[in-house]
């Protein structure tokens, strides 16, 4: 089994636990950390606005990629160190989301941590790239809280709807006298006879 573990900054704790908890011991983890290309090219982008193409210092794009590789490798050897055995590393630099997605390719398991709204349960619970790594993993994924999670009692409760709306196509409300069965259209009651 290989497994891929997705090692961001702020989450990458709860990531290694749930591959300690859940993964075999003779599975093969990978360790993925992605630096942001925009990071490093923003740097150069700059400097090089600033001097032009006479410019002869240093660029502070090089500067960031070294001090980027550097927190790296940090990173992944704390989380190894964590985990508690061998694993294999990849670093990699570009679209932080798209990468992972790419480095999920062949896994049997993508370990992914939550990062958004961690008091409630609920979609705000994942910023943008852990939700596209989560709508387009090309394996299956196994998503952590960063912390412990939040009680069930947090989902807020559904809005109230006026009766008689419908929700959608083929939804029946029991109580909409106007609609008989599966959402059909009644036809109108003949007139009363008189007399």
């Amino acid at each position: 089994m290989r497994v891929v573990v997705w090692i961001a900054e702020q989450t990458w704790e709860a990531c290694i636990d749930a591959v300690a908890t859940w993964a075999a011991d003779d599975a093969t983890v990978v360790l993925v950390h992605v630096t942001p290309s925009d990071v490093q090219g923003a740097a150069h982008h700059a400097f090089a606005g600033m001097l032009g193409r006479r410019g002869t210092d240093a660029d502070p794009g090089d500067t960031v990629a070294h001090s980027a590789a550097a927190s790296a490798t940090g990173l992944l050897d704390a989380a190894e160190a964590r985990l508690g055995r061998a694993a294999e590393r990849d670093i990699r630099i570009g679209r932080v989301e798209r990468e992972v997605v790419d480095a999920a390719d062949g896994a049997d398991l993508l370990v992914v941590a939550r990062d958004g709204d961690d008091a409630r349960l609920g979609p705000k619970s994942l910023g943008p790239h852990p939700r596209f790594v989560v709508d387009h993993a090309p394996c299956p994924v196994l998503l952590v809280w960063p912390g412990a999670a939040p009680a069930v009692g947090s989902i807020p409760p559904p809005p109230d709807r006026p009766p008689g709306k419908h929700h959608g196509p083929g939804h029946h409300d029991p109580h909409d006298r106007e609609h008989g069965h599966h959402g059909r259209r009644r036809p109108p009651e003949p007139p009363a006879p008189q007399g």
